[in-house]
C-alpha cells in the first residue's frame, strides 16, 4: 500500500495529493532473495545479474540506443539543457546542464481499448493518507542537482 499526503503549492494556491516513500529502500539483496523465491534461480546468481545490469544498460544507451526491460519498461539517456538565439551560439559542451535517464514503464493493451502500465495498475493499488508534516525519507528526494559541479557529459 502507498502513501499519500496532502501538500500546498504556493504558487499556484492550490492543495494536491503527494506521493510520499516511507521507510528505507528496498534494496537489490532483498529484490534478489524475493526473485529467487519464485524462480527457479537461486539468490546468488540474481544479485550477480542485477549487479551487472546498470553497466549493460549504460553500455547500451552510450551507443544511442533504449534499454527495453520486458514487463518493466524502457530507459534512455535525456538531456537537460539550455538554449541560444543563433546557431553560430550552438556550444553543445556548455549548452547540457544535465544528463537524466528518463524510464518509461511497459504499457499493455487492454480488450478495451484502454492500457495499463508496469508498475503502475491503479487499481490494484489503496493509497493511504499521511499527516501533511510526514516526512518523505526516499533519499533520491534528497539529491540536489543544481549543486552538481560534475561534468554532466562524463
Amino acid at each position: 500500500m502507498p502513501f499519500y499526503k496532502k501538500s500546498y503549492n504556493k504558487q499556484q494556491g492550490v492543495y494536491y495529493p503527494r506521493a510520499v516513500v516511507q521507510g528505507k529502500p528496498v534494496e537489490t539483496e532483498t529484490i534478489a532473495k524475493d526473485l529467487a523465491k519464485i524462480s527457479t534461480v537461486s539468490n546468488s546468481d540474481v544479485q550477480a545479474v542485477l549487479g551487472d545490469i546498470a553497466g549493460v544498460m549504460h553500455t547500451r544507451m552510450a551507443q544511442g540506443k533504449s534499454v527495453h526491460i520486458k514487463g518493466l519498461g524502457y530507459f534512455r539517456y535525456v538531456l537537460d539543457t539550455v538554449g541560444v538565439d543563433s546557431l553560430e551560439a550552438f556550444d553543445f559542451e556548455k549548452q547540457v546542464k544535465a544528463v537524466r535517464v528518463e524510464f518509461i514503464p511497459e504499457r499493455t493493451r487492454l480488450a478495451n481499448g484502454t492500457y495499463t502500465r508496469a508498475l503502475v495498475d491503479s487499481d490494484q493499488l489503496e493509497w493511504i493518507e499521511l499527516s501533511p508534516d510526514t516526512e518523505d525519507s526516499d533519499p533520491a528526494q534528497d539529491e540536489d542537482d543544481e549543486d552538481v559541479t560534475e561534468n554532466p557529459l562524463g
